[in-house]
């Protein structure tokens, strides 16, 4: 059995348990040693970070390029185009090399969604759109990169589920922990 924890990770704070620059970590907000992030979310964005004690567990769930889907709720700058829309789904060329399709469709904002601290700047004629976006992979800050490619900035980053795991009604700062049965088959394949 696997242990897994899932935590809704605050803007601003590390996904990892020690910061050498007196940044808030997850050690604020967890005592979980032989814990460890699998994959990460960059400090600036929120939600959805799965940390488990079982290293074949974490490489296939961080795994760059594998087939775990990760989904964001992101909210950008502007009223987002069909055609950007459309460059999202069909992968995007960015400086690292093209991205591969990626999931994309305009939502409302999501219902019952937390105010973020600090709160995004608002300005009167402030016009933002929101997006259900979801990926393959974990480029560095790939999802803000591709929303930028297309013309729409990202305001605001939050990861909402990683494969079948989900935030759900988990607020920043809690967390939720559970045992989960990994095969065998899965836990031998690198070996």
């Amino acid at each position: 059995m696997s242990g897994l924890i899932l935590f809704n990770k605050p803007f601003q704070v590390l996904s990892q348990f020690t910061d050498t620059e007196g940044r808030a970590t997850l050690a604020a907000y967890l005592d979980a040693p032989g814990y460890r992030a699998a994959g990460r979310l960059d400090y600036d964005s929120e939600g959805l970070l799965l940390l488990t004690d079982d290293g074949a567990l974490q490489q296939q769930i961080a795994r760059p390029g594998g087939n775990s889907w990760k989904s964001y709720w992101v909210q950008v700058e502007g009223t987002l185009t069909q055609p950007a829309l459309a460059a999202l789904r069909d992968g995007l060329q960015l400086n690292d090399g093209m991205t591969r399709p990626a999931r994309a469709e305009l939502i409302d904002p999501p219902t019952g969604l937390w105010e973020r601290e600090p709160p995004i700047r608002r300005r009167r004629n402030d016009v933002t759109t929101w997006l259900d976006l979801s990926i393959r992979e974990g480029r560095n800050r790939q999802v803000r990169r591709m929303t930028a490619a297309v013309g729409f900035p990202t305001l605001r980053l939050i990861r909402h589920r990683i494969g079948s795991w989900e935030v759900g009604g988990l607020a920043p700062g809690e967390h939720h922990k559970q045992r989960i049965h990994m095969p065998l088959s899965r836990r031998n394949r690198r070996r």
